[in-house]
Protein backbone atom coordinates (compact mmCIF):
# COMPACT_ATOMS: atom_id res chain seq x y z
CA UNK A 1 0.00 0.00 0.00
CA UNK A 2 1.13 3.63 -1.12
CA UNK A 3 0.72 6.92 0.66
CA UNK A 4 -0.73 10.01 -1.07
CA UNK A 5 2.57 11.35 -0.93
CA UNK A 6 4.13 8.22 -2.91
CA UNK A 7 6.72 8.55 0.13
CA UNK A 8 7.47 4.71 2.00
CA UNK A 9 7.25 4.25 5.22
CA UNK A 10 9.97 2.48 5.90
CA UNK A 11 12.44 5.31 5.28
CA UNK A 12 11.74 6.58 8.17
CA UNK A 13 13.37 3.73 10.20
CA UNK A 14 16.53 3.82 8.20
CA UNK A 15 16.84 7.93 9.21
CA UNK A 16 16.66 6.46 13.00
CA UNK A 17 19.50 3.99 12.51
CA UNK A 18 21.91 5.89 10.75
CA UNK A 19 22.88 8.28 14.00
CA UNK A 20 23.06 4.66 16.33
CA UNK A 21 25.58 3.17 13.92
CA UNK A 22 27.33 6.26 13.99
CA UNK A 23 27.15 6.63 17.78
CA UNK A 24 28.27 3.36 18.08
CA UNK A 25 31.25 3.65 15.80
CA UNK A 26 32.05 6.68 17.68
CA UNK A 27 32.52 4.49 20.76
CA UNK A 28 34.30 1.73 19.85
CA UNK A 29 36.64 3.96 18.05
CA UNK A 30 37.10 5.71 21.34
CA UNK A 31 37.44 2.62 23.15
CA UNK A 32 40.15 1.96 20.76
CA UNK A 33 41.58 5.22 21.21
CA UNK A 34 42.03 4.86 24.70
CA UNK A 35 43.39 1.36 23.79
CA UNK A 36 46.06 2.56 22.50
CA UNK A 37 46.95 5.71 24.46
CA UNK A 38 47.34 3.07 27.36
CA UNK A 39 49.43 0.99 25.03
CA UNK A 40 51.80 3.76 24.39
CA UNK A 41 52.40 4.88 27.91
CA UNK A 42 52.34 1.31 29.11
CA UNK A 43 55.16 0.99 26.07
CA UNK A 44 56.72 4.63 27.27
CA UNK A 45 57.16 3.06 31.07
CA UNK A 46 58.77 -0.14 29.80
CA UNK A 47 60.97 1.63 27.60
CA UNK A 48 62.05 3.72 30.44
CA UNK A 49 62.23 1.00 32.92
CA UNK A 50 64.05 -1.07 30.38
CA UNK A 51 66.61 1.89 29.42
CA UNK A 52 66.96 2.25 33.24
CA UNK A 53 68.01 -1.61 33.57
CA UNK A 54 70.67 -1.51 30.28
CA UNK A 55 71.83 1.97 32.01
CA UNK A 56 72.34 0.02 35.53
CA UNK A 57 73.46 -2.95 34.13
CA UNK A 58 75.78 -0.98 31.93
CA UNK A 59 77.29 0.56 34.91
CA UNK A 60 77.77 -2.57 36.76
CA UNK A 61 79.53 -3.82 33.55
CA UNK A 62 82.03 -0.63 33.08
CA UNK A 63 82.87 -1.43 37.08
CA UNK A 64 83.58 -4.46 36.10
CA UNK A 65 85.78 -3.59 33.76
CA UNK A 66 87.41 -0.43 35.78
CA UNK A 67 88.12 -3.60 38.52
CA UNK A 68 89.87 -5.61 35.84
CA UNK A 69 91.62 -2.43 34.74
CA UNK A 70 92.70 -1.95 38.43
CA UNK A 71 93.89 -5.76 38.50
CA UNK A 72 95.86 -5.24 35.51
CA UNK A 73 97.57 -2.03 37.46
CA UNK A 74 98.78 -4.53 40.24
CA UNK A 75 100.17 -7.21 38.02
CA UNK A 76 104.12 -6.92 38.35
CA UNK A 77 106.54 -8.38 36.26
CA UNK A 78 110.09 -7.27 34.75
CA UNK A 79 109.35 -9.18 31.20
CA UNK A 80 109.26 -6.17 29.10
CA UNK A 81 107.05 -7.87 26.67
CA UNK A 82 104.39 -9.00 28.79
CA UNK A 83 104.44 -5.43 30.38
CA UNK A 84 103.33 -4.16 26.42
CA UNK A 85 100.93 -6.24 26.38
CA UNK A 86 99.37 -5.42 29.73
CA UNK A 87 99.41 -2.09 28.80
CA UNK A 88 97.67 -2.46 25.59
CA UNK A 89 94.76 -4.67 26.96
CA UNK A 90 94.54 -1.74 29.76
CA UNK A 91 94.13 0.82 26.92
CA UNK A 92 91.57 -1.27 25.36
CA UNK A 93 89.73 -0.92 28.15
CA UNK A 94 89.40 2.47 28.66
CA UNK A 95 88.04 2.81 24.86
CA UNK A 96 85.72 0.90 25.94
CA UNK A 97 84.42 2.79 29.02
CA UNK A 98 85.13 6.17 26.89
CA UNK A 99 81.91 4.76 25.31
CA UNK A 100 78.77 7.05 26.63
CA UNK A 101 75.96 4.97 25.03
CA UNK A 102 73.57 2.54 27.17
CA UNK A 103 71.99 -0.06 24.51
CA UNK A 104 71.93 -3.92 23.84
CA UNK A 105 74.69 -3.68 21.48
CA UNK A 106 77.04 -1.65 24.04
CA UNK A 107 75.91 -4.50 27.21
CA UNK A 108 76.78 -6.92 25.05
CA UNK A 109 79.96 -5.82 24.05
CA UNK A 110 81.01 -5.13 27.52
CA UNK A 111 79.78 -8.42 28.54
CA UNK A 112 82.11 -10.16 25.71
CA UNK A 113 85.18 -7.84 26.72
CA UNK A 114 84.63 -8.63 30.62
CA UNK A 115 85.09 -12.59 29.63
CA UNK A 116 87.77 -12.15 27.88
CA UNK A 117 89.44 -9.74 29.85
CA UNK A 118 89.26 -12.18 32.52
CA UNK A 119 90.67 -14.86 30.55
CA UNK A 120 93.64 -13.16 29.35
CA UNK A 121 93.59 -11.80 33.15
CA UNK A 122 94.00 -15.63 34.25
CA UNK A 123 96.56 -15.85 31.59
CA UNK A 124 98.90 -13.03 32.91
CA UNK A 125 98.43 -14.34 36.06
CA UNK A 126 99.75 -17.40 34.95
CA UNK A 127 102.65 -16.20 33.22
CA UNK A 128 103.07 -13.85 35.54
CA UNK A 129 103.76 -16.62 38.74
CA UNK A 130 105.82 -18.98 36.34
CA UNK A 131 107.75 -15.98 35.99
CA UNK A 132 108.14 -14.89 39.92
CA UNK A 133 108.88 -19.08 39.63
CA UNK A 134 111.74 -19.11 37.38
CA UNK A 135 113.05 -15.77 39.07
CA UNK A 136 113.05 -17.50 42.38
CA UNK A 137 114.75 -20.39 41.45
CA UNK A 138 117.23 -18.66 39.35
CA UNK A 139 118.21 -16.42 42.76
CA UNK A 140 118.64 -19.44 44.51
CA UNK A 141 120.56 -20.85 41.95
CA UNK A 142 122.63 -18.05 41.47
CA UNK A 143 123.06 -17.57 45.16
CA UNK A 144 123.87 -20.79 45.04
CA UNK A 145 126.50 -20.36 42.58
CA UNK A 146 127.99 -17.23 44.25
CA UNK A 147 128.43 -19.25 47.17
CA UNK A 148 130.23 -22.05 45.24
CA UNK A 149 132.40 -19.64 43.45
CA UNK A 150 133.30 -18.10 46.58
CA UNK A 151 134.32 -21.39 47.96
CA UNK A 152 136.08 -22.35 44.64
CA UNK A 153 137.84 -19.24 44.89
CA UNK A 154 138.43 -19.88 48.70
CA UNK A 155 140.28 -23.37 47.84
CA UNK A 156 142.16 -21.62 45.57
CA UNK A 157 143.62 -18.91 47.32
CA UNK A 158 143.86 -21.94 49.63
CA UNK A 159 145.54 -24.34 47.11
CA UNK A 160 147.71 -20.92 46.15
CA UNK A 161 149.00 -20.42 49.07
CA UNK A 162 149.82 -24.10 50.01
CA UNK A 163 151.27 -23.87 46.34
CA UNK A 164 154.24 -21.13 47.45
CA UNK A 165 154.13 -22.37 50.86
CA UNK A 166 155.35 -25.93 49.02
CA UNK A 167 157.36 -24.14 46.49
CA UNK A 168 158.94 -22.20 49.15
CA UNK A 169 159.92 -25.47 51.00
CA UNK A 170 160.90 -26.64 48.21
CA UNK A 171 163.00 -23.64 46.93
CA UNK A 172 164.89 -24.02 50.62
CA UNK A 173 164.91 -28.02 50.50
CA UNK A 174 166.53 -27.67 46.81
CA UNK A 175 169.08 -24.90 48.57
CA UNK A 176 172.72 -27.12 48.40
CA UNK A 177 174.59 -26.19 51.94
CA UNK A 178 178.03 -26.41 53.09
CA UNK A 179 179.36 -28.20 55.77
CA UNK A 180 182.73 -28.52 58.23
CA UNK A 181 183.57 -25.01 57.02
CA UNK A 182 187.28 -24.73 58.04
CA UNK A 183 189.05 -21.04 57.09
CA UNK A 184 192.97 -21.75 57.71
CA UNK A 185 195.50 -18.73 56.54
CA UNK A 186 198.57 -20.36 55.25
CA UNK A 187 202.29 -18.96 54.82
CA UNK A 188 204.91 -18.97 52.08
CA UNK A 189 205.69 -22.87 53.16
CA UNK A 190 202.12 -23.84 52.98
CA UNK A 191 201.81 -24.11 56.92
CA UNK A 192 199.05 -22.71 59.33
CA UNK A 193 199.83 -19.30 60.77
CA UNK A 194 197.22 -16.74 62.06
CA UNK A 195 200.36 -13.90 61.94
CA UNK A 196 199.74 -11.07 59.76
CA UNK A 197 203.25 -10.57 58.90
CA UNK A 198 203.59 -14.19 57.83
CA UNK A 199 200.04 -14.89 56.14
CA UNK A 200 200.65 -15.66 52.07
CA UNK A 201 197.34 -17.33 51.16
CA UNK A 202 193.75 -18.11 52.75
CA UNK A 203 192.49 -21.44 52.31
CA UNK A 204 188.55 -22.13 52.71
CA UNK A 205 187.76 -25.43 52.89
CA UNK A 206 184.55 -27.66 53.37
CA UNK A 207 181.95 -29.90 52.01
CA UNK A 208 178.78 -29.17 49.51
CA UNK A 209 176.45 -31.43 50.89
CA UNK A 210 174.51 -34.27 49.02
CA UNK A 211 170.89 -32.94 48.23
CA UNK A 212 168.85 -35.15 45.80
CA UNK A 213 166.45 -32.80 44.96
CA UNK A 214 169.14 -30.02 43.63
CA UNK A 215 169.44 -29.57 40.15
CA UNK A 216 173.12 -30.99 39.33
CA UNK A 217 175.69 -29.48 36.94
CA UNK A 218 178.23 -26.93 37.07
CA UNK A 219 177.92 -24.09 39.69
CA UNK A 220 179.92 -21.47 41.12
CA UNK A 221 180.74 -21.10 44.79
CA UNK A 222 181.45 -17.91 45.95
CA UNK A 223 183.44 -16.51 48.58
CA UNK A 224 183.48 -13.61 51.02
CA UNK A 225 186.00 -12.75 53.36
CA UNK A 226 184.82 -9.62 55.85
CA UNK A 227 187.25 -7.77 57.42
CA UNK A 228 186.97 -6.78 61.38
CA UNK A 229 186.47 -3.25 60.14
CA UNK A 230 183.41 -4.92 57.52
CA UNK A 231 185.23 -4.42 54.54
CA UNK A 232 185.35 -7.26 51.64
CA UNK A 233 188.99 -8.18 50.51
CA UNK A 234 188.59 -7.98 46.85
CA UNK A 235 190.81 -9.01 44.49
CA UNK A 236 188.98 -6.69 41.74
CA UNK A 237 185.91 -3.99 41.76
CA UNK A 238 184.26 -6.50 38.69
CA UNK A 239 184.24 -9.24 40.92
CA UNK A 240 180.49 -8.93 41.27
CA UNK A 241 177.63 -11.57 41.84
CA UNK A 242 174.01 -11.46 42.09
CA UNK A 243 172.40 -11.46 45.56
CA UNK A 244 168.53 -10.84 46.65
CA UNK A 245 167.97 -9.13 43.49
CA UNK A 246 171.36 -6.84 44.06
CA UNK A 247 174.71 -6.83 42.74
CA UNK A 248 177.42 -7.98 45.78
CA UNK A 249 181.72 -8.33 45.71
CA UNK A 250 183.21 -11.60 46.57
CA UNK A 251 186.79 -11.90 47.21
CA UNK A 252 187.33 -15.61 45.42
CA UNK A 253 184.91 -18.41 43.77
CA UNK A 254 185.51 -21.69 41.93
CA UNK A 255 183.43 -23.82 39.60
CA UNK A 256 182.59 -27.12 40.52
CA UNK A 257 180.84 -29.98 38.98
CA UNK A 258 177.81 -31.10 41.45
CA UNK A 259 176.29 -34.68 40.94
CA UNK A 260 173.92 -34.30 44.28
CA UNK A 261 176.58 -36.24 46.30
CA UNK A 262 178.84 -34.48 48.81
CA UNK A 263 181.64 -33.15 47.40
CA UNK A 264 185.13 -31.67 49.40
CA UNK A 265 186.42 -28.37 47.71
CA UNK A 266 188.68 -25.85 48.85
CA UNK A 267 188.57 -21.89 47.83
CA UNK A 268 192.39 -19.93 47.66
CA UNK A 269 192.83 -15.73 48.04
CA UNK A 270 195.70 -14.75 48.35
CA UNK A 271 197.48 -12.13 51.05
CA UNK A 272 197.25 -8.60 48.98
CA UNK A 273 197.77 -6.49 51.61
CA UNK A 274 194.64 -5.74 52.40
CA UNK A 275 194.72 -8.10 55.53
CA UNK A 276 194.61 -6.98 59.10
CA UNK A 277 194.75 -7.95 62.81
CA UNK A 278 191.25 -9.19 64.30
CA UNK A 279 188.82 -11.71 64.07
CA UNK A 280 187.07 -12.30 60.34
CA UNK A 281 184.23 -13.80 58.93
CA UNK A 282 184.21 -15.94 55.85
CA UNK A 283 181.11 -16.92 54.02
CA UNK A 284 180.25 -19.11 51.09
CA UNK A 285 177.53 -18.55 48.58
CA UNK A 286 175.65 -20.74 45.85
CA UNK A 287 172.91 -20.03 43.16
CA UNK A 288 172.11 -16.46 44.89
CA UNK A 289 171.82 -18.58 48.48
CA UNK A 290 174.70 -18.10 51.68
CA UNK A 291 175.30 -21.90 52.20
CA UNK A 292 177.32 -21.43 55.18
CA UNK A 293 179.88 -19.43 57.20
CA UNK A 294 183.31 -19.34 59.57
CA UNK A 295 185.11 -17.09 61.25
CA UNK A 296 188.98 -16.81 62.16
CA UNK A 297 191.30 -14.93 63.82
CA UNK A 298 194.71 -12.85 62.62
CA UNK A 299 196.96 -11.28 64.97
CA UNK A 300 199.81 -9.85 65.10
CA UNK A 301 202.61 -12.18 66.48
Amino acid sequence: MTTTNGINPAGQGSGKETPVKMLAATIILGIILAFLVIMYFVQRHNMHEMENVLTEEKDSLANELRRISFAFDTLKTNNDTLNANLQRDKEKIVQILEINESNVRLIRQYKKEIKTMREIMKSYIVQIDSLNTRNKVLVAENTEIRQEIKQVRSTNNELSKAKEELSSKVEVASVIQAKDIVAVPLNKKRKETNRTSLLDKLRICFILRENPIAQPGRKVVYLRVIRPDSLVIATSPDNLFEYKKNKIIFSSSREVDYMNQDIDMCIFLDNSGDFIVGTYSAELYLEGNIIGRTTFLLSKK
